[in-house]
């Protein structure tokens, strides 16, 4: 019998303009594009989704480490789930630029952090007790790609013109595809879908999935994290053919409203960092601030 956490979620639309930032550690042929969207759909009361993207000026320190996005789903009731999630974005981004390890292990140790301050924050308060968050983190640095995971918020990839799913859902219905209980069908479908098996601070210690070499990327690749209430309602191939259509922060926009059409009963949360070949990317300034987060 597995244990698990339902979610609940949810509060109001807030856009982020899009963010220009250019891979400083080689020659690169692409500029980075990166939009973040959160919405608290048509059902919840709170938002409880936050997500982070972090792009660090060429100036500074930091830069060595590379651009980090982040989207997290909290749960645990009232809002408690909303502390778990913002929790998890900051204690993440600041553990992960503050290490001096190599990015993969300063990624995992990252997480590893944001679950032991939010499982010791919930232990501090009773009313915050059982919270937790999902959490999925990309970093683009030196031309490659690195993901961690700990939940069922997803990263997908877009390469030329198909969308791959980069993460394994740590849910109980994955858990029956991989047993051949059920099909990927099913599984989309079925009553416990919301019941997942890992969160950050629902226990002391947690397991986190990260990819074990980075991944290279390239001019026209495009990534897209997002929580369950965008993929619950929008099928993959939707996702690439909407991402696709547009300039990233008004495909984040239509990703949601689709969402939105469909029921919108959980928070929706989306960020996509699209690698945009300079010979027909649009050059923007870089804004001053390049630390945005949307809870």
């Amino acid at each position: 019998m597995f244990k698990g956490w339902k979610k609940s979620k949810k509060a109001a639309t807030e856009e982020i303009k899009p963010t220009v930032a250019f891979d400083s550690h080689e020659k690169p042929d692409y500029q980075v594009v990166i939009s973040l969207l959160s919405d608290v759909g048509c059902v919840r009361e709170i938002n409880e989704d936050s997500g982070r993207y972090t792009c660090p000026d060429q100036s500074q320190a930091e830069s060595q480490r590379g651009m980090l996005v982040l989207v997290a789903d909290g749960m645990g009731g009232h809002s408690a789930g909303e502390v778990a999630s913002q929790m998890a974005v900051e204690v993440i981004s600041r553990a992960y630029y503050g290490s001096s390890e190599d990015a993969r292990n300063s990624l995992e140790g990252a997480f590893h952090a944001a679950n032991q301050a939010i499982h010791d924050h919930a232990a501090s308060n009773e009313t915050l007790d059982g919270m937790g968050t999902t959490c999925t983190a990309l970093v683009l640095q030196n031309g490659s790609a690195l993901a961690a995971h700990v939940g069922d918020s997803r990263l997908y990839l877009i390469r030329n013109g198909q969308i791959y799913l980069m993460t394994e859902d740590h849910s109980a219905v994955m858990e029956m595809v991989k047993n051949g209980l059920l099909t990927l069908d099913e599984a989309r479908h079925h009553p416990d879908k919301n019941v997942i098996l890992r969160a950050l601070g629902s226990h002391p210690e947690v397991d986190v999935t990260t990819w074990d070499t980075p991944l290279p990327v390239k001019a026209g690749d495009m990534f897209l994290l997002c929580s369950d209430g965008l993929y619950d309602l929008v099928e993959d191939e939707e996702i690439k053919q909407i991402a696709t259509a547009s300039v990233p922060h008004v495909a984040c926009a239509n990703l949601i409203s689709l969402a939105k059409d469909r029921g919108g009963h959980d928070n929706i949360t989306v960020a996509i960092a699209s690698l945009e070949p300079l010979t027909t990317a649009s050059v923007k300034p870089a804004p001053e601030t390049r630390e945005v987060e949307v809870r």
